[in-house]
């Protein structure tokens, strides 16, 4: 079974680098463009992973997990920032992110971080 993955972040750009990047090596993606948008995608969906930008309009990444952790306290999240430099990503952490990464990244960088949060990932292979 693959595993399924919530890319949120208001950059479409950066949303659709990690689908590509996440998609191509077997993983499910939905897109949200922000907090709220994300929120109501985790209460109709299981998701494995979010990836999640900090900086976004109407419900920014903070305010997000905070919400998220009330339901969902084991939900793996990625947090992403370009802001000033990743200045917030340790506070993202002290909200419950469990990794974070840096703006701008490589789609190597994300794959690294996805396959450390979950080890278990990956595409479904034969002896699957």
């Amino acid at each position: 079974m693959h595993n399924s993955i919530l890319i949120v972040d208001d950059d479409p750009q950066i949303r659709t680098l990690c689908k590509i990047t996440l998609e191509g090596h077997g993983y499910y993606v939905r897109e949200a463009s922000n907090g709220k948008q994300a929120l109501a995608a985790v209460q109709e969906t299981s998701f494995d992973l979010i990836v999640l930008d900090l900086c976004m309009p109407d419900m920014d990444g903070l305010e997000f997990l905070k919400a998220v952790r009330v339901t969902l306290p084991q939900l793996k999240t990625v947090v992403i920032s370009g802001f000033m430099g990743g200045i917030m990503l340790p506070a993202a952490k002290l909200l419950g992110g469990t990794a974070t990464l840096a703006k701008p990244f490589s789609p190597d960088s994300l794959l690294l971080v996805v396959d450390e949060v979950m080890p278990e990932a990956g595409p479904v292979t034969a002896s699957d």
